[in-house]
């Protein structure tokens, strides 16, 4: 049992449940229907910790699933980042939406204020992807 704590395998509720944990921190067995009717769960048993989400990278990453690995790295950056931001910052970067600027301003927020450094790489490559294909806000004819 030591040895599955140290390198677990996927996937990860079944091989190793004592593991996986919500952000609220409870056992993943008390995340249950019975707790759902009682009112003893709230929001917070529903989403997934970043020390999951960093477990999950890994295995992807040890299996050969860089690029799985690389977006549970992102995933788990923005479990810090309020839902309102991560949607501001995903609608921005929809063909049309925002200027260069906003989406940098974005990143900087990403990095600087919730230590998201690959998330805030990732806006910026967006930018520059978008400033290429002429697809920021204001290039297209109206």
């Amino acid at each position: 049992m030591e040895s599955r704590k140290k390198n677990p395998a996927y996937p990860l509720m079944e091989q190793c449940p004592e593991l996986v944990r919500p952000m609220s921190g409870k056992a993943i067995h008390e995340i249950n229907m019975e707790n759902v009717l009682n009112g003893e769960l709230t929001m917070e048993d529903g989403r997934i910790s970043k020390e999951t989400l960093l477990m999950q990278a890994k295995i992807a990453e040890d299996a050969g699933y860089r690029q799985v690995g690389r977006n549970l790295t992102r995933a788990a950056e923005l479990v810090a980042i309020p839902d309102t931001l991560v949607l501001e910052a995903y609608n921005a970067l929809r063909p049309y939406r925002a200027e260069k600027q906003e989406i940098l301003q974005f990143a900087k927020e990403f990095e600087e204020e919730y230590g998201a450094a690959d998330t805030a790489d990732f806006l910026r490559e967006a930018a520059q992807i978008l400033e290429q294909k002429h697809m920021l806000k204001g290039d297209r004819d109206e």
